[in-house]
């Protein structure tokens, strides 16, 4: 699969053209292996950014999405919201992540 355009972090420019096809060729490119618990944690997000029109902060995500904060941690291997948001097609976070 082609990878559309992507910005200097790797996020898509047009955020409008993600699906999850996308979403995990880009993660694929990127050496990312996406389970079933990232890969929830990236709909979880898509459905907080819809109801919201706004990124969260990890600590109101964890609580959104009722996951472990630390155990989140873990599972990314990094700060979650980074690549939770880039591989679900939504803009960077801001702030604290």
């Amino acid at each position: 699969m082609d990878l559309p355009d992507r910005d200097g972090d790797g996020y898509l420019t047009n955020m409008n053209i993600w699906t999850p096809e996308i979403g995990r060729a880009m993660a694929e490119a990127d050496g990312i292996e996406l389970d079933d618990v990232k890969w929830g944690h990236i709909m979880k997000a898509r459905e907080y950014f819809e109801e919201n029109s706004v990124v969260p902060p990890i600590r109101k995500f964890s609580k959104y999405a009722g996951a472990d904060q630390k155990e989140m941690f873990k599972t990314w291997l990094t700060g979650p919201m980074k690549p939770i948001t880039k591989y679900g097609g939504l803009p960077k976070p801001t702030g604290c992540v």
